[in-house]
């Protein structure tokens, strides 16, 4: 195939979705790192003195082209895959890893960036210039530019390795969501289960030209069926199946890829001088340290685990009396704590459901977006996609200047990896006195629409689709020189600030009014209905906060000590868990081998910044609430100092320039209810 004729190597705006064939990935991502290369060779060429803008802008601009066609490609891997695709990625990773540490370690380069970065005090560059500075030198430094040569070829060796288990790790992961399904023809086996959710499974079923229904592991099946099938024996059945992702044995097993990860990125660290892994993430982040981190985490957990343990008793006690379950399992958690809840607060995720048509819930999140920064969005018919779930939609300002193109794609496919996240198809920078807007996507997995109903979501999916909007406005926002910088490109523990921020909303009356509307009537939610979500916002807090630390804590014991010594991937977890257990284990369970976060995207060492940016956002909407939770006013400080700047400055300078002080715990301890108001 010539290159001429690859769509992918032609000038584009918008991806060209309906061009692109499989084929022309591997040949697209050889040619454009062919052209990257060329790119660094001018820079190591040019006989001029290294200065700022021949050495560090012109390394900051090159591989543009190789940007776009891997974000392009290794996006569609996490959305719309298929086995071709995985296959090409085993292929092109290794490449992409040997190109990166080519640039790393070419000392040359290196020589050029440190010789602009030892002059830097001498040198008139503004707050980002001299970011973009540190970063660069860093980008090299902390990644063997200073080892001798065995030393980096060891180096090469690692991250090739690394590149290849993580993909494993995530493929294996996907396959064994896809290959489970719980079907049933007996309809008392769904006793519990809402009208709607039974539709769905009788539709999948159909589907797959099987009678009666079939339940599978993506979150929209899953989790109602926790909640609500009064079968206790199937629950049981469906969380071991959700429980022991990678950990049968077999083809699929993830143990292996764990233990090889949590090594080599030990290997990897100590080759680079620091004593683990999480000592090389924490250098360039908030937290600093995996010591910070650990008392950061115990802080939370000495104020969460009294709260908790009172919860849990709590909620075995109910279901003693209620069912006489001597022995609460965690397949028993999600069931019981509906029912407690439903009990305390009369409400139903069922009840709420019809309020939360997806396409109100995205009106609405448009409406506060415009509320609060000035933003319309307006969709658009004639930008490619990749899949026809896909909308697609301009971004304008109030002066109808073009923010942003974005992407929202929301329900479940077999060629989808589980969860939700935020990405981009191309960034935000300003070059040669032009500006690019970026172009920003939500990939989600909400209920899909059935032949009676819209998509109705409930309503932990409308704080998802709030939180990862939240991440979507850090992209379109952005107002920065240069991409590496701009919009989400920060500290892993201050990218969840604005995801977070904006779930706040989804809680408060002004705002639930706004797109909170009966699907069949148009009824605005009943405002007791509002008060009870208010009031069950804190429902089961302590237990929910000790579960996320127990997550941060299982990062921390592959990653912040020397995992040389681990052989059992199972028992290492349970002694992680072993402060934060609640519930009796389950020995066919094992969660390390599906924690995706941490040993395929990038939470390793980091996993711990969710509850760390829930400290910066309570504070955060602590102030809006103090000045109204539309005030334009705090709105426009929050764009200013936080949402526009992506990664310009320091997080902590940049919090501080928004809120004029630290944050600290006690706001989200109080909203929590961990301590008094």
């Amino acid at each position: 195939m010539t290159t001429q004729n690859n769509p992918l190597l032609q000038e584009f705006d918008h991806a060209p979705f309906s061009k692109i064939k499989n084929e022309h990935f591997k040949p697209a991502i050889i040619k454009a790192i062919e052209m990257a290369r060329e790119e660094i060779n001018a820079i190591v060429s040019n006989s001029d003195k290294a200065t700022f803008p021949n050495t560090i802008e012109t390394l900051e601009f090159s591989g543009e082209k190789l940007d776009r066609v891997t974000s392009i490609f290794f996006n569609l891997n996490s959305a719309e895959t298929n086995e071709e695709i995985q296959q090409i990625a085993q292929e092109v990773s290794p490449l992409l890893s040997e190109f990166r540490n080519d640039i790393i370690l070419n000392k040359a380069l290196f020589e050029k960036v440190k010789s602009v970065y030892n002059k830097k005090d001498q040198l008139d560059l503004n707050t980002e210039q001299k970011t973009l500075l540190d970063r660069k030198y860093k980008a090299f430094s902390r990644n063997g530019a200073n080892l001798p040569i065995e030393k980096q070829n060891e180096l090469r060796d690692i991250d090739k390795k690394l590149s290849k288990l993580s993909l494993d790790f995530g493929q294996n992961v996907l396959a064994e969501t896809n290959k489970f399904e719980l079907h049933l023809t007996d309809e008392n086996d769904l006793k519990g289960l809402p009208e709607s959710f039974k539709e769905e499974a009788a539709q999948v079923a159909a589907s797959k030209e099987k009678e009666g229904w079939i339940f599978t592991l993506e979150y929209p099946s899953y989790l109602p069926f926790m909640k609500y099938a009064e079968n206790r024996e199937l629950r049981k059945k469906m969380a071991l199946a959700f429980g022991s992702k990678g950990f049968h044995g077999d083809e699929l097993d993830n143990q292996e890829n764990v233990l090889q990860i949590a090594k080599l990125r030990y290997q990897r660290a100590q080759l680079l001088g620091y004593k683990t892994h999480a000592h090389f993430v924490l250098e360039e982040r908030m937290a600093e340290t995996p010591e910070k981190v650990n008392s950061f985490l115990d802080e939370i957990l000495e104020k969460a685990k009294p709260a908790a343990e009172r919860e849990f008793k709590e909620l075995e006690n109910f279901a003693k009396d209620l069912d006489g379950i001597d022995q609460l399992q965690k397949w028993d958690a999600a069931f019981y704590s509906e029912k407690l809840k439903q009990k305390l607060f009369n409400l139903d995720d069922e009840k709420l459901k019809p309020y939360f048509k997806l396409e109100n819930v995205i009106d609405g999140v448009f409406t506060v977006a415009q509320k609060l920064y000035g933003l319309s969005f307006k969709e658009v018919f004639d930008v490619d996609k990749y899949h026809e779930d896909v909308k697609t939609y301009q971004v304008l300002d109030e002066n109808n200047k073009e923010m942003a193109l974005f992407y929202a794609d929301f329900h479940p496919r077999p060629g989808k990896r589980d969860g939700a996240w935020m990405t981009g198809y191309k960034s935000q920078y300003k070059k040669d006195g032009e500006e690019e807007r970026p172009h920003i996507s939500i990939v989600c997995n909400f209920t899909k629409p059935s032949k009676k109903q819209p998509s109705l979501l409930t309503f932990n999916e409308v704080t998802t689709l709030f939180h990862e909007f939240g991440h979507a406005l850090h992209g379109m926002m952005a107002d920065t020189e240069y991409p590496s910088l701009s919009g989400a490109n920060v500290y892993w523990d201050f990218v969840e600030l604005p995801s977070q921020l904006l779930e706040n909303w989804c809680y408060e009356k002004e705002a639930l009014q706004l797109f909170a509307k009966h699907y069949e009537t148009g009824e605005v939610i009943p405002m007791e209905l509002v008060q009870k979500i208010k009031e069950s916002a804190n429902f089961q807090e302590g237990m929910a906060t000790v579960r996320q630390l127990s997550f941060g804590m299982l990062d921390l014991s592959w990653h912040g000590v020397d995992p040389s010594a681990i052989t059992n991937v199972k028992a290492n977890e349970e002694k992680a868990f072993e402060r934060t257990k609640l519930f009796p284990n389950v020995a066919e369970n094992c969660m390390s081998t599906a924690f995706s976060h941490i040993f395929q995207g990038g939470y390793s060492a980091g996993y711990y910044s969710y509850k760390w940016a829930e400290v910066l956002d309570a504070d955060t909407f602590e102030y809006f609430q103090q000045n109204g939770i539309f005030s334009r006013e705090v709105a426009n400080k929050f764009k200013t100092n936080i949402l526009s700047q992506g990664g310009t400055d320091h997080p902590m300078t940049l919090y501080k320039n928004f809120r004029g002080k630290e944050p600290k715990p006690d706001a989200l301890l109080k909203r929590a209810g961990l301590i008094e108001k």
